[in-house]
C-alpha cells in the first residue's frame, strides 16, 4: 500500500478482484508486530463465526419511489407511528433477508403498523450480542444473505406501506482483535484513556467522539443506511451512556469535562452533528434515542442547543407503568399515582412508549407473565394494557410476540411461539393488536397532537378507588376520542363518564369484547350524552366498563 502524503490515508490496487472475493489488511505496528483487520468500512463479510470483509457490487433497483416521495413530504412526530420490534434471527428461525421479504411483510402488514424496527443489522460476530457489539459497520449481517437481498426486503416494505427503522450503535464497539480495536496498534477509533475510552459494564470500547475522523466515520455511516438501504429512521441505542463521562463509574474512575461537569461534551456535539445531519439531507427521517435519564432537550432542536432527536424512548412510562400492572388489581389503588405520572412529563419531550426486547429477557419474563392472575386474566391484563399504551400520547413499540400474548420469555435462539395464535384466547390479543392499529392510524386525535398539551384532557385520573383512568384526545379540529381503562378486576356498571358534548355517542373499541377473547361486557348500540354533565365536562354518558378492560368512545357522525 502507499500513503496519500500526510493524510493518513492509504491506498493499494489490486487488479482481478471480483465480487464476493474475501479479504483483510495486515498492519505493521509501531511495536514491529503484524496484525490482520477488517476493513471498516466494508460492505460485506464473510459469514460469522468467520471473520474477512468480502468485495460486495450491487445491482439493486429499488421501487419504491411512491414511498420515498411521500415520507419526504410527511412529518413523522405528527404522524402515526406504531412499531413492531423485530430480531430477525428469532422472528421465525431458519428466515433469510428473501424469506423475511415475503413472510414477515406480509404478517406486519396484516397487523397494521406503520414500521418496524430491526434491532441491529449491521454485522456482529457473537449472535448472543442481539446485534449490540458491531465489527463491521457498513455490513448488513451475512447471517440471512447478501446486503442485496437486505434492500429487497427494505424495498418490500416499503412497498406495503411499512417504514423501516434501524437499531444504530455509535456508543461502542467491542475489542476482537481483527475489528476495530487498536486498529494500527495504537488506539485508533476508541479513546486513549479507558476512563473515556473502554465502558466498565459491556467490556466495550468508546469511540474516541472528540476525533473528526471518528465523528466522520459514525456520521458517514448514519448516512449511508439511510441512502443505500433507504431505512426511515435511526433509534440510537444507550444514548445516556454516551452523554455522561460518569457513567457506571465509581468516583476516581472518571474526570471532569473543561467546564467541571460530568457532561461528555465531545459525545453531545457528534450527536448534534449526527441529528442536524440526517435532518438537513434526509427530510421525513427520523431519529429516535434510547435515553434512560434526564437529560434536557434530547428532542429540543439543535440551533436551541437541544440534542436534535426527533423522538425519545419514554423509559419512565415504561418502568412506572409495568410496575402498576404487576400489581394485583385489588392493590393497585395504592399504586394510582405510579400510572398516572408519566402525564406530568408527557410533553416535555417529542416520546415513544417501548414495550421493547430489554422488558421480556434476563429473567424478567414475557409480557404476558407479567400479569397477575389466572390466564383469562393475565390476557384482559394486557388487552387493557395494549388499548391503555395505543391512547396514552406519544407513538408506540412493541417487541414480537406481544400481540399475541407470547409465553415464553424471549431467547435469540428460539422462535416465537406461533401455536399460540391458534388459540382462540390469543388469536384474540392478535386481533385486538390489529383493531387497535388500525383506529390509531384513522384517528387524528391518536397521534396529530402527541407532543402538544392540548391534545390531551384528563376527565378523571383520580378514580383510584376503582382503579379507573378516563380522559381525552383530541384533534386539531375539536374531534374528542373518550377513554375510559378499568384496571379493577369486575365490572363498574352505571360509570357516569364526563364527555365534552351532548348527543349521540357509540362504542369503537371495547377489549372485552369477545372477538378479542374477553367476556362480552360491551356497550352496544347508539350511546346518548346528556346534561348536567359532569367531572367539569358539559354532558355525561352512562356506560358500563368491563374488568380488566378499556373502551374508547366517539360522538356518532
Amino acid at each position: 500500500m502507499r500513503s496519500l502524503g500526510s493524510s493518513g490515508v492509504w491506498e493499494v490496487f489490486i487488479p482481478g478482484v471480483v465480487a464476493g472475493a474475501c479479504y483483510k489488511f495486515e498492519l505493521l505496528t509501531k511495536a514491529g508486530h503484524w496484525v490482520e483487520k477488517a476493513d471498516p468500512l466494508a460492505f460485506g463479510t464473510e459469514v460469522p463465526p468467520l471473520t474477512a470483509s468480502r468485495v460486495v457490487e450491487s445491482g439493486y433497483r429499488f421501487k419504491d419511489d411512491a414511498w420515498m416521495t411521500a415520507r419526504a413530504n410527511k412529518d413523522p412526530h405528527n404522524s402515526p407511528m406504531s412499531v413492531y420490534e423485530v430480531h430477525l434471527g428469532s422472528w421465525r428461525l431458519g428466515l433469510g433477508y428473501k424469506e423475511l421479504a415475503k413472510d414477515l411483510v406480509e404478517y406486519v402488514k396484516w397487523l397494521g403498523f406503520t414500521h418496524v424496527e430491526f434491532m441491529p443489522v449491521a454485522e456482529h460476530p457473537f449472535g448472543g450480542s442481539w446485534g449490540y457489539q458491531v465489527t463491521s459497520y457498513f455490513a448488513p449481517t451475512s447471517r440471512f444473505g447478501h446486503p442485496d437481498e437486505f434492500r429487497f426486503l427494505v424495498d418490500s416494505l416499503h412497498q406495503a406501506g411499512i417504514g423501516v427503522i434501524l437499531d444504530w450503535v455509535p456508543a461502542h464497539f467491542p475489542k476482537d482483535a481483527w475489528a476495530l480495536a487498536r486498529f494500527d496498534g495504537e488506539p485508533l477509533y476508541e479513546h486513549s484513556d479507558p476512563r473515556l475510552g473502554e465502558h466498565p459494564d459491556w467490556g466495550t470500547l468508546i469511540f474516541d467522539f472528540g476525533r473528526t475522523e471518528v465523528r466522520n466515520f459514525l456520521v458517514a455511516n448514519a448516512l449511508y443506511w439511510l441512502e443505500e438501504f433507504h431505512i426511515d429512521g435511526l433509534r440510537v441505542d444507550a444514548v445516556a451512556s454516551m452523554l455522561y463521562r460518569d457513567y457506571s463509574r465509581e468516583e476516581g474512575e472518571w474526570f471532569p469535562n473543561v467546564h467541571g461537569g460530568r457532561e461528555n461534551l465531545e459525545a453531545i456535539s457528534f450527536l448534534q452533528e449526527v441529528n442536524a445531519t440526517i435532518y438537513k439531507t434526509h427530510p421525513g427521517a427520523v431519529t429516535i434515542a434510547e435515553e434512560s435519564t434526564a437529560f434536557p432537550g434530547v428532542t429540543a432542536p439543535t440551533n436551541h442547543g437541544g440534542l436534535g432527536f426527533g423522538l425519545k424512548w419514554n423509559m419512565g412510562w415504561m418502568h412506572d407503568s409495568l410496575k402498576y400492572i404487576s400489581e394485583n388489581p385489588v392493590n393497585r389503588r395504592w399504586h394510582h399515582g405510579t400510572v398516572t405520572f408519566s402525564m406530568v412529563y408527557a410533553f416535555t419531550e417529542n416520546f415513544l412508549l417501548p414495550i421493547s426486547h430489554d422488558e421480556v429477557v434476563h429473567g424478567k419474563g414475557s409480557m404476558l407473565r407479567k400479569m397477575p392472575g389466572d390466564r383469562w386474566q393475565q390476557l384482559a391484563n394486557l388487552r387493557a394494557f395494549m388499548a391503555y399504551q395505543w391512547a396514552h400520547p406519544g407513538k408506540q413499540l412493541i417487541f414480537m410476540g406481544t400481540e399475541f400474548g407470547q409465553e415464553a420469555e424471549w431467547s435469540e435462539q428460539h422462535g416465537l411461539d406461533w401455536f399460540l395464535a391458534d388459540i382462540p384466547a390469543h388469536r384474540g390479543l392478535q386481533l385486538l393488536t390489529r383493531e387497535l392499529n388500525t383506529l390509531y392510524s384513522s384517528t387524528p386525535a391518536l397521534h396529530v397532537r402527541d407532543n402538544e398539551p392540548g391534545g390531551f384532557q384528563w376527565i378523571n385520573g383520580a378514580d383510584a378507588d376503582r382503579n379507573v383512568l378516563t380522559f381525552i384526545r383530541w384533534d386539531h379540529d375539536g374531534n374528542p376520542l373518550v377513554c375510559a381503562v378499568n384496571f379493577s378486576g369486575g365490572p363498574h356498571q352505571d360509570y357516569v363518564l364526563g364527555v365534552p358534548a351532548a348527543g349521540a355517542w357509540q362504542e369503537v373499541l371495547n377489549t372485552d369484547a369477545e372477538v378479542y377473547g374477553g367476556s362480552g361486557v360491551i356497550n352496544s348500540g347508539e350511546l346518548l350524552a346528556t346534561a348536567p354533565g359532569a367531572e367539569g365536562l358539559p354532558a355525561a354518558l352512562t356506560v358500563t366498563l368491563p374488568p380488566l378492560g378499556a373502551s374508547w368512545f366517539a360522538p356518532v357522525g
